[in-house]
C-alpha cells in the first residue's frame, strides 16, 4: 500500500496549514522530515518539532500528531504536520514527502481508506463530505446524524427482515417438496409489505433532505416595475438590487443565498419581461428565461394597484409550465380583490408588501411548502443524496415484483431473485455491495486531503 500525502486545509495563506500523511511509510517519512531517526512518538500526543529541508536547514517549527494503526482516521499509520500556513512552506513539505516515497492523495482517498478499513461505512463517509459542504446549521446537524450512523441504523431493520424472509424461502426450496401453504404465503406477503412501507417512508424524506443539503432555486419574475427588486431586497435583507421608479431598471439577473427556516435558498432577481427596447434589455430578458428554466420555484410578482395586464397574463401562462406562486405586491396600498378573481385558477396566491414586509412569512411558507411540515431542528434522519434515493426506489420496485410473483404462487426461486436484488441495493447504500468503480465516482466528489 502506498503512503499518501495531501494538504488538509483550504488553499491560500492562513495562520495554520495542515499536511496529512497515511500509509506504512508514515513514521519513516516523519523521522526524515524532522531529521531524527530515533524519534519514537506516542500515539495521539502532540510534539513541537522543527521541519528540516533536505539540505539540513530549518524550514519551519510545527506541531506533529502521530496516530498508530489501527487507531487512526484511516485505520493505517498516520500523522499530521501543523505548520505555518504559507503556501511556500506547505508546498516544500509536499515536495520533500514525495521525494521520500509518498504520493499525492486522490480526492477523498483518506476517507476511502477509512471506509475500506472498516472505520466507517459508505453512508458515514459520504456524510463527511456533506458536513464539509453544509451551508446551514440544519444541514450540518443532518450530516452529523448520518456520520453517527443513523441512516445505517434506519436501514438495518429492513435488511434483517429481508434476510429472514430469504432464509425461509431458501429453506422451503431446499427441504420442502410441495408448494408453500397459502397461510405462509400470506404471512410472507404481509412481512414484505411492511418492509416496503418502511423503505418508502424513508425515501419520502428525500424532497426535504435534498432541499436541506442543496438548497432551493427560486426566481422572481414579472413585468417591469411591479416591485420584483424591492421584494428581492426585502427577502435578502439588504439593498442588493437597484430600485427606481423607472421601468426596466434591472437589466441582468442577480442572485443571493438566504436561509429560510434552516433551508438554503438561492434567490434570483430577474429583468422584467416585455418587448425589449434595446440589445442590452434583450440579453437581460433571455437570462430571465434561462433563470425561469433553472428554478425549482418561480415567484411571479403582480402589481396589486393595477389591473392584470396582457403581459401579466402571458408571464403567468409561461410560468405555469413549472412550480409557481403569485405574489401580489403593494398589498398595503391596493384593492386586491379584482386581481384575486382574475387569478382564481392559480394554485397559490400570496399578498405581500415589499415596502412594509407584510406577507413575507406567508411567502416563505409557500416557498418551503414542497417540504411539507418540515422542521429542520426536529426532523430525524433524512435522505439527502440522490444515489441513496435511487437505490431505495430500486429496492421498493424489486420487493413489489417479488410480492407479485409470490401472489401468483410461482416458484420460490423467482421470488428470491427480487429479494436478493433488494438486499443488494440496500447494501450498496452502506457500501457492503458497492463496486469499486462506483466507489471511485463517489469519492472523486470529495476534496483532496479528506
Amino acid at each position: 500500500m502506498d503512503t499518501i500525502v495531501a494538504i488538509a486545509t483550504s488553499p491560500g495563506r492562513s495562520a495554520i496549514g495542515v499536511v496529512r500523511f497515511s500509509g506504512p511509510q508514515s513514521l519513516s517519512i516523519l523521522r526524515s522530515l524532522i531529521n531524527d531517526e530515533t524519534f519514537q512518538p506516542e500515539p495521539k500526543r502532540i510534539y513541537l518539532k522543527q521541519i528540516v529541508r533536505e539540505s539540513g536547514e530549518a524550514l519551519d517549527s510545527a506541531l506533529v500528531s502521530y496516530f498508530a494503526a489501527p487507531h487512526s482516521f484511516t485505520g493505517d499509520e498516520m500523522f499530521e504536520v501543523s505548520c505555518h500556513g504559507s503556501p511556500v512552506i506547505l508546498r516544500r513539505v509536499l515536495d520533500q514527502a514525495q521525494n521520500l516515497g509518498a504520493r499525492i492523495a486522490e480526492p477523498g482517498e483518506f476517507t476511502l481508506r477509512a471506509c475500506k478499513n472498516g472505520k466507517m461505512n459508505l453512508t458515514q463517509a459520504e456524510a463527511v463530505r456533506d458536513l464539509i459542504n453544509s451551508q446551514t446549521d440544519a444541514a450540518a446537524v443532518q450530516a452529523v446524524r448520518q456520520l453517527n450512523g443513523e441512516l445505517s441504523a434506519a436501514l438495518q431493520p429492513a435488511k434483517e427482515k429481508l434476510i429472514q424472509i430469504i432464509v425461509r424461502l431458501e429453506s422451503a426450496l431446499e427441504f420442502v417438496e410441495d408448494d408453500l401453504p397459502a397461510i405462509q404465503i400470506e404471512e410472507l406477503k404481509k412481512e414484505l409489505s411492511n418492509v416496503v412501507t418502511n423503505v418508502e417512508r424513508l425515501a419520502a424524506t428525500f424532497a426535504a433532505g435534498r432541499a436541506l443539503r442543496d438548497g432551493i432555486k427560486v426566481a422572481i419574475v414579472g413585468c417591469p416595475n411591479v416591485g420584483k427588486s424591492s421584494l428581492f431586497n426585502r427577502l435578502v435583507g439588504m439593498d442588493r438590487a437597484i430600485v427606481t421608479e423607472i421601468a426596466g431598471t434591472t437589466r441582468d439577473s442577480i442572485s443571493e443565498s438566504i436561509v429560510l427556516r434552516g433551508v438554503p435558498v438561492l434567490l434570483t432577481d430577474t429583468a422584467g419581461i416585455r418587448d425589449a427596447t434595446d440589445r442590452i434589455e434583450e440579453i437581460g430578458i433571455q437570462r430571465t428565461e434561462q433563470a425561469m428554466a433553472d428554478a425549482d420555484l418561480l415567484i411571479v410578482v403582480i402589481d396589486g394597484t393595477a389591473k392584470l395586464s396582457s403581459d401579466d397574463r402571458a408571464i403567468l401562462a409561461k410560468a405555469r409550465t413549472g412550480k409557481q406562486v403569485v405574489a401580489i405586491n403593494k398589498c398595503d396600498l391596493a384593492a386586491e380583490r379584482q386581481i384575486d378573481a382574475a387569478l382564481r385558477d392559480t394554485s397559490k396566491v400570496v399578498h405581500v408588501s415589499a415596502l412594509t414586509g407584510e406577507g413575507l412569512d406567508n411567502l416563505a411558507a409557500v416557498i418551503l411548502e414542497p417540504l411539507g411540515t418540515f422542521d429542520s431542528e426536529a426532523a430525524g434522519v433524512l435522505i439527502t443524496d440522490s444515489r441513496h434515493y435511487d437505490l431505495l426506489r430500486r429496492t421498493v420496485r424489486s420487493l413489489q415484483e417479488s410480492d407479485g410473483i409470490l401472489s401468483q404462487s410461482a416458484s420460490e426461486e423467482l421470488v428470491l431473485v427480487g429479494l436478493h436484488n433488494a438486499l443488494r441495493f440496500l447494501g450498496e447504500i452502506t457500501g457492503e455491495t458497492t463496486a469499486d468503480e462506483i466507489l471511485g465516482e463517489i469519492f472523486s466528489t470529495f476534496c483532496i486531503g479528506k
